[in-house]
């Protein structure tokens, strides 16, 4: 074998391995989802394609009104663990109140301007615990979210990654909040 065709050889286990190494880099630090349902309207819309920042909260903390992906214990039609994408309302140490379709944090009246109707449903009292979250969806009336049973309060672990950007529809592309 001539030393040309070595040093091609090398060049393209070089090229392959650094591709591998960044591709792997890449699917660690984001995830893409796509929107299924209606809970996060008007905000998000079923079938919008999102990117996640998987390291959001490896460096930073969770912040109220962050929109999220967490697991849940929740099941899919074909049996799979369903995730949930939610905005985050109350974090540790919060004193949630919501009564007579309000939202109090620590005393205070918060401004919602991201949610459907105005309404949100429930009557909760509660200080939030260490390591864990309070996620509602922004169509409050129709949101499998932390005022379930079935959900409840949310694991800081069970969080998937922050929503990054919206890629489709293309009409929409750009950054969520």
């Amino acid at each position: 074998m001539s030393d040309k065709l070595k040093k091609e050889i090398i060049d393209w286990i070089k090229t392959i391995a650094i591709s591998l190494v960044l591709a792997f880099l890449i699917v660690q630090v984001i995830k893409p989802t796509i929107v299924s349902g209606e809970s996060m309207y008007p905000t998000l819309n079923d079938r919008d394609y999102l990117i996640l920042n998987r390291l959001s909260y490896k460096f930073g903390e969770v912040e109220r009104g962050d929109i999220i992906v967490f697991k849940t214990n929740l099941k899919q039609d074909n049996g799979k663990e369903k995730d949930l994408i939610k905005r985050v309302i109350a974090i540790p140490g919060d004193h949630l109140v919501i009564e007579n379709s309000k939202v109090y944090i620590n005393d205070e009246l918060i401004d919602e301007p991201y949610i459907h109707n105005a309404y949100t449903s429930g009557d909760i009292d509660i200080v939030i615990p260490e390591n864990k979250i309070f996620a509602m969806g922004d169509n409050r009336e129709n949101s499998k979210d932390s005022r379930s049973e079935d959900v409840g309060l949310v694991d800081e672990n069970d969080i998937l990654g922050e929503v990054m950007v919206r890629l489709l529809p293309i009409s929409n592309i750009g950054t969520v909040k």
